[in-house]
């Protein structure tokens, strides 16, 4: 994550320790959803930094319905926060009413809170629409010590908002989840490289690709890493990513003994990631 500037991460400690027993005792109190959202509408401004009365907007109408706060950066939309009852567990039914909120206006980031519980999501305007819990943080146990905590909070200031790092780190979340290392495990490139590898180890055996792609699909990497929609949109961007890098390169590149890669050579998609994914061309 980004480093936190000196001062933002003052305010982000001295608000913290402020809000924290707040927080609590809404929860205690069992404080109903109107109370809550002023709770929340305070956090974004005294601690991540959001101008109440030009950046935080209340009852932000969409197409007839109602979002409970929306943080407009130079008068543009950047966030929508829906906001639920201090006591109430958030739940799948609250996510879809604020990605919906999000979809109808193209805002691409939603935090669904109940002012201890914050969640965030990245908003996909496919077909259908999406949504991708980005982090969920809770309140009332993050550590102003601890410099994970504080790097967490900062992706969600307002200093961050104008520097993009919540895109930033949505896709080292995805560079780095468990579907994408996983497709990269059994793509062609890397295939080919531990079968060099276990040559060396024994040359005499003959190793043919899809003996290796059998033994890590079906011992070696969990099922769950290769299945579903997820994986299969990891196994499309990870061979549409290697096919590009393939045509950059010389087609008279040997990637192993007298092998030659031209722009026309496929990757090896995951067989168990729904869809094949086509070579890109």
């Amino acid at each position: 994550m980004a480093k936190v500037p000196s001062k933002v991460e003052s305010r982000i400690r001295e608000a913290l320790k402020r809000y924290q027993p707040v927080v609590d005792q809404a929860r205690a109190r069992d404080v109903g959803e109107a109370d809550t959202s002023t709770l929340v509408k305070d956090v974004l401004a005294d601690l991540f930094g959001y101008d109440k009365y030009s950046e935080i907007t209340a009852e932000f109408q969409i197409k007839g319905t109602y979002c409970d706060l929306a943080i407009k950066i130079d008068g543009k939309l950047a966030l929508l926060v829906e906001v639920k009852a201090a006591n109430l567990e958030l739940k799948e039914a609250h996510i879809k009413q604020a990605v919906d909120y999000a979809a109808n206006q193209g805002v691409e980031w939603v935090i669904l809170t109940n002012a201890q519980t914050w969640q965030v999501y990245k908003v996909s305007f496919g077909q259908p629409i999406t949504s991708e819990l980005l982090m969920t943080l809770q309140f009332c146990t993050l550590n102003t010590k601890a410099d994970s905590d504080l790097e967490a909070l900062f992706l969600l200031t307002r200093e961050a908002q104008g520097k993009s790092l919540l895109d930033e780190y949505h896709e080292q979340k995805q560079a780095l989840s468990r579907f994408t290392v996983g497709a990269v495990l059994l793509s062609e490139p890397l295939l080919m490289g531990i079968r060099r590898e276990l040559k060396r180890i024994s040359p005499d055996v003959r190793i043919e690709l899809d003996e290796i792609q059998r033994v890590l699909s079906g011992e070696v990497i969990k099922r769950d890493v290769l299945e579903g929609e997820q994986a299969a949109t990891a196994t499309r961007r990870v061979s549409k990513a290697m096919s590009r890098a393939l045509r950059a390169k010389s087609p008279a590149k040997e990637y192993e003994q007298g092998q030659q890669v031209s722009d026309s050579t496929p990757l090896q998609a995951n067989p168990l990631a729904g869809t094949q994914a086509p070579a890109a061309t």
